[in-house]
């Protein structure tokens, strides 16, 4: 697995985001998601971090299924396959989420 091209950063993405997911993590400007309208309230913090932590551990996932599917070979256009599987997830769930935020 870890010979794959982003399996690190998809698991390190997939861990960070299980205490947002719980809604062990308090607010803060460090670690979460932020804006101006989490960053002011306790209860939009929590919801949408967990909304958020969901989404990109469903992106983590989507990269981990791809990487079952078609394990990199060092051919470039698996690389660019492996890129899209784990750069396209992540950017919608980032997306989704700023969508969810403003709700």
């Amino acid at each position: 697995m870890f010979t794959q091209p982003f399996a690190i950063p998809a698991l390190a993405f997939f861990i960070l985001s299980i205490p947002l997911t719980l809604g062990l993590i308090p607010r803060n400007r460090l670690y979460g998601f932020r804006t101006r309208r989490t960053l002011a309230d306790d209860a939009a913090w929590y919801r949408v971090n967990r909304f958020a932590g969901f989404a990109i551990m469903i992106a983590s996932a989507i990269y981990a299924v791809v990487v079952s599917a078609r394990p990199y070979d060092r051919d470039f256009s698996v690389w660019l396959l492996h890129l899209a599987a784990f750069a396209g997830p992540l950017a919608l769930a980032l997306i989704v989420s700023g969508w969810y935020s403003r709700r």
